[in-house]
């Protein structure tokens, strides 16, 4: 199986070509495609992983269908879509989706549950992550009184910039601050209780969001979660067997997402820029198998009690 990381549709051009995924100018609608490309720390890598574009839509779509928030899917079902994407059904299928347009809030909307990445490291230098204050004592994959929320700038280019609540505040005033900061709770923590039931820790992950286009301009629109959602490319998912393992001898935790990765990345001499160090074929096979594994827990659950 080779992986497509390259996407040609006759007759059109993307607007937008991303690390991931190709955007379509459809007038009010987008069409978005997301190809096998991988990137880590911002850079796109020569080697695809077969497949990693379907996993990861199959699992967004899924997770649109049962989250209790409104979402921007018109159409998942590319025969259902306009030419010439319909008739690319081959290529298309299980990586697109005809969404709705927005107006994207350039915040990444971040939940966590546990203290990992760069949050422990900065729980370590401040006793704090994006100004909240944590409890002393806290240990790296350390499970948080509740869930925080710490926001990122998003960024078109480059690397985004942790915030605190407060400074996004500024930027978009509190009433949709707030509107954003509880949504992302509630999703992060219904995922949260699902992923537990079958076994798997939900330690952070990211949203995305935009508002409906006004069509009044009297009022920002609605909010909607956008993008990708709860992926292994967005988020960092634990087996809680190994979790509790890692957690009580000491050790890495082990991942069901990117950070396999990074991790491998970052055992690296590369300064994080480009050009990017090539992929060990066994690292491109562990990863596509990690992102099946998650897939398959994933497709299970249901919206109901």
């Amino acid at each position: 199986m080779k992986a497509l990381t390259t996407i040609l549709i006759p007759g059109v051009e993307p607007f937008y070509r991303g690390k991931v995924r190709d955007l379509y100018d459809l007038g009010q609608t987008m069409i978005m495609v997301t190809s096998d490309r991988l990137s880590a720390f911002d850079v796109v890598f020569n080697e695809g992983v077969p497949g990693r574009g379907k996993i990861l839509t199959r699992i967004s779509n899924h997770w649109f269908s049962i989250l209790p928030v409104k979402n921007h899917i018109l159409e998942t079902d590319v025969q259902k879509m306009p030419e010439p994407f319909a008739s690319q059904a081959g290529i298309l299928a299980d990586r697109t989706m005809m969404v709705q347009k927005c107006r994207r809030v350039d915040f990444e909307c971040i939940v966590r549950g546990y203290l990992m990445g760069s949050a422990f490291s900065e729980y370590q230098k401040t006793g704090k992550v994006s100004g909240i204050p944590l409890p002393p004592g806290l240990k790296q994959g350390s499970r948080l009184p509740q869930p925080i929320f710490t926001p990122s700038t998003k960024a078109d280019s480059g690397h985004d910039i942790n915030v605190t609540y407060e400074e996004m505040q500024e930027s978009l005033g509190p009433k949709l601050s707030t509107n954003l900061k509880n949504t992302s709770l509630e999703i992060f923590e219904f995922a949260s209780a699902k992923l537990l039931e079958k076994g798997i820790v939900l330690a952070d992950t990211k949203f995305e969001f935009g508002l409906e286009k006004d069509t009044t301009g009297e009022n920002p629109g609605d909010l909607i979660l956008i993008d990708e959602v709860l992926t292994p490319d967005s988020s960092r998912y634990w087996k809680k067997e190994e979790y509790d393992e890692a957690m009580a001898k000491g050790g890495a935790i082990p991942s069901m997402d990117k950070q396999i990765v990074r991790d491998y990345l970052s055992s690296l001499d590369w300064d994080k820029n480009p050009p990017p160090p090539p992929i060990p074929e066994a690292l491109i096979e562990k990863t596509r198998n990690k992102y099946l594994e998650i897939e398959k827990v994933i497709l299970c659950i249901t919206r109901e009690k």
